[in-house]
């Protein structure tokens, strides 16, 4: 009896021993194929991406065996197509199969409205366009009475409203007004030109002008100036001055003008009786 139980005790540790013996067999193997399972140490060095056209970008992660996902941007200094960031930066070590983030730049550019900048000064007006993610373009100086304030804001030559909503990265084209000018000149006579010839001297000279329209007009370019103020001439005949950027109202009609002819004064307002002349000095009628 002794001697089964003596037999059993060692084929138990002879077990727990054959088990710990395999337990660290099965250890070691595990983890000297660890590296190969999970490919460790073989990483590969992030190409350069950026700034290269997207397909050729996916042929080259495809060729080193990237996974690829991406999304898109837009910014107004880059070409369409472009990669504009990516994940892993470039020159980061990862491992093979990884999937790499790319951001490509827009082909077409997403609307934003147009801020208000009239009146505003010309610095301001360009740190709010720089906001807004659209970009100064030409500028022109205007003769006005606000020196250095923005006067209008154009789009392709036209003009642009606050709100309207146009691409980011456009060029806007600022007027800017350039203070009244210390030379004066005459008055320019426009009454009973069209409309268009009065509008194209008094803008040539440097001059603002208020126009109004009256009656009904079929053809804008062809109506004519009736009226405008400060005239070319005072009412005692003489020549108005005026410098640039002041203002001329005119207004204007479809009819063309007929300008009257001055009127004679009469020789008087009563008729005085005639003396009879009598070259008697003696007073004898």
């Amino acid at each position: 009896m002794a001697l089964i139980k003596e037999k059993y005790q060692q084929s138990i540790w002879f077990h727990l021993l054959l088990m710990l013996l395999l337990a660290v067999v099965f250890y070691i193997i595990f983890f000297a194929s660890l590296g190969r399972i999970t490919g460790h140490g073989e990483q590969l060095k992030m190409p350069v991406l950026l700034d290269k056209p997207f397909g050729e970008a996916v042929k080259i992660l495809e060729a080193q065996g990237f996974e690829i996902d991406f999304d898109s941007a837009y910014d107004i200094r880059k070409e369409p197509g472009m990669v504009l960031s990516q994940m892993p930066d470039t020159g980061a070590f990862v491992k093979k199969g990884r999937t790499v983030f790319i951001v490509i730049n827009k082909s077409q550019a997403p609307l934003t409205p147009m801020p208000e900048l009239m009146g505003v000064s010309y610095r301001s007006a360009e740190m709010v366009l720089r906001s807004n993610k659209l970009r100064l373009g030409d500028t022109i100086h205007r003769p006005d009475i606000a020196d250095g304030a923005i006067l209008e804001q154009l789009y392709n030559g036209r003009v642009v409203k606050a709100g309207d909503m146009i691409p980011q990265g456009s060029k806007i084209t600022l007027v800017i007004g350039d203070g009244l000018g210390n030379v004066e000149f005459d008055v320019p006579d426009v009454v009973g030109l069209t409309y268009a010839e009065g509008a194209a001297i008094i803008s040539a000279l440097g001059l603002q002008f208020i126009d109004v329209w009256e009656g009904p007009i079929t053809d804008s370019v062809s109506a004519y100036i009736y009226y405008q103020f400060p005239e070319a001439k005072n009412e005692y005949g003489g020549i108005n001055r005026i410098k640039q950027g002041e203002l001329i109202d005119i207004k204007i009609r479809q009819a063309p003008v007929t300008r009257q002819q001055p009127q004679q004064m009469p020789a008087t307002g009563n008729k005085i009786p005639k003396k009879s002349v009598n070259n008697n000095d003696d007073g004898d009628w």
